[in-house]
Parts: C-alpha cells; structure tokens; sequence
C-alpha cells in the first residue's frame, strides 16, 4: 500500500485534486440544477415544508478534497440578474413552503457567486419565507451577512461546514480553514443573532470505523457549543476522483449507514439542538441489501421526530 504522502501530497493539494476531476455537468445559468420541497422540523417541533433551491453558479474558490459539488457549477463568475432568474423559476413550479435553503455548491457570499447587487432583488422573491436558508465558508462571514440580514422580512439561518472537530484531518480536507476560525466565525453570527446550521461528516476521509462514531460525537459537541441549533450529519461520499484515489490507498472507505444511525442516535441524546442525517441518495452509497430501507425510514422518522425509535436487527450487516 502506498504512503498518505506518495497519494496525497503535503503541497499543491488544489493541483492534485483538480488533476482527478472527471466532467462537469451541463447547466444553465439561468436555471437551479435542482429544487424540490421537503418536510423539516423547526426548533418549536413543528414540521413545515421546506424549499430547497441549488442554485446555479460559479465555482467555489476552495478546493475541499471531499467535494463534488463543483460538477454542476459554472467555470465564469454569475451574471448580475441570474439568480434571482433562478429563484423566480424555482418558485413557479414549487408548491407552497414556509421557509427556504438557497444552497449554491460554495458561499453565499462569494461576490463571484452571487453577485451583492442582486441582494435586493433575492431578498424580494423570499420575502415570503419564514426563514432564509444560505451556506457560507467561515472565511466569507462578514459584513455581507448583515447587509443581506436587513434585506429579509424572514430569519436568517446560515450553514456552515465544520466536517469534523478532528483539528489534523480537518487540515487534510484542504478547506484552508481551522477550528478556531470556524468558533469566530460562529462567535460573529451569534452575536448580530444569526441562527446557525453545521454540516458534519460522519467518517471522513483518513479516519477509521472505529474513530467514526467517537469524532462525529465530538463534531455534534463541538457545533453545539459553537451555538448551532441545527446540525446535519452527512455520511462521507465518493465519486469526486480524489476519493477514490484515497479509496485505492486505504485512506477512505464510505460509513456503513449503521454508523449514522448511531451518530444521529447520539446526536439526539445530547438535547441540544436539532439533530439531522442527510438522506440524499443515501442506499445508492451506505445500504445494506436487506435492511437498508428500513434503516433509511428510521433516520427519516428521526429527522423528523428528534426521538430515538426502537433499532433495527440485521444479521447481514451488523
């Protein structure tokens, strides 16, 4: 087996990974690649419908070695005028939702994303929202956040990626980011009462089975302490390029969807905040033949629920 150093060198990370990129897809600038409404829980226990627009746009800067979400962006910066385009087709063939995730494959406020002149215009076509969902590198938390905060007549909700509370493999990820610039960050938001949503993965690359569950318990202890009232575990997926290469090493196997149930189920038992298992494409990845939608409807119940229901005996999997 070849050394960490040999597959995935200490310098010129960008170039590496970018050397293991297959093809982009094909999108339209004035269209979100996708868009659909999902149920979620609020922090008062009710379930509202949610929309969930992936808007369309330009890269993001960074170069995380997990990442695959650069396949449906664009390789120009955004035109002036095209999410608010998107957003406006999104809505027309959406049902009724009382809140909404504007995620856009990087940083809200990456001005080459989305365009700051277009502030207003966004802020226009979500007046109607409860609450406005967007993501955000810790590095581009600023001033922005609270220019765009005065726009909405809804609450602001801001996403962050932690992946992990692990400080060495949190430096691997090639995110250029470290925990106390993701705790000052956080501090920020707090402090002008942003609410605030962390992305955790559960078994990242460079981490064991064994590890998983002890680090996505640290991760939850962690974004709980930064203020989170939300927090999404995200079982750690291939099909980038780069994980595969770490994947041919012994440096990257995908979680058994046991261990999110447990991450969840752990994540819940803490009592402070909202705890979710991000479900996309989830028995294409993590499944077990024979138990895995039954394991996929539990998470789902839990999601909903914040309870823990009773557990799933597989004799194939476990």
């Amino acid at each position: 087996m070849q050394s960490l150093l040999s597959v995935y060198p200490e310098s010129e990370r960008d170039a590496w990974i970018l050397a293991r990129r297959g093809p982009r897809n094909t999108v339209d600038p004035l269209r979100p690649y996708q868009f659909f409404v999902e149920d979620e829980r609020t922090a008062s226990g009710q379930i509202v419908p949610t929309a969930a627009v992936f808007l369309t746009n330009r890269e993001c800067p960074w170069r995380c070695l997990m990442c695959d979400l650069w396949r449906n962006t664009l390789t120009e910066s955004t035109a002036p005028g095209a999410i608010p385009a998107q957003i406006d087709y999104a809505l027309a063939h959406l049902p009724f939702a009382r809140q909404i995730k504007l995620y856009n494959s990087g940083s809200f406020f990456d001005p080459r994303a989305i365009p700051p002149e277009d502030f207003h215009a966004i802020a226009e076509r979500v007046a109607a929202f409860e609450r406005v969902i967007v993501e955000c590198h810790p590095a581009l938390v600023g001033d922005a956040c609270l220019e765009f905060k005065k726009l909405l007549r809804g609450r602001l909700e801001i996403a962050m990626g932690l992946e992990t509370a692990h400080p060495e493999i949190l430096a691997r990820l090639n995110k250029r980011m470290s925990l106390e610039m993701f705790h000052s960050a956080a501090k920020f938001l707090h402090e002008h009462d942003i609410d605030l949503r962390i992305f955790i993965l559960v078994k990242p690359p460079f981490m064991n089975e064994d590890e998983a569950l002890t680090w996505a318990e640290r991760s939850l202890l962690f974004a709980f302490e930064c203020g989170a009232t939300v927090t999404t575990l995200i079982p750690t997926r291939g099909g980038n390029g780069a994980m595969e290469a770490l994947a041919e090493a012994g440096e990257f196997s995908p979680p058994k969807l046991r261990r999110l149930e447990l991450a969840v189920e752990r994540g819940i038992a803490m009592s402070r905040g909202r705890v979710f298992a991000d479900l996309w494409d989830v028995a294409t990845r993590t499944g077990c033949t024979k138990c895995s939608d039954a394991r996929i409807a539990r998470l789902r119940a839990m999601n909903l629920s914040q309870s823990i229901p009773e557990a799933i005996a597989c004799d194939a999997c476990e």
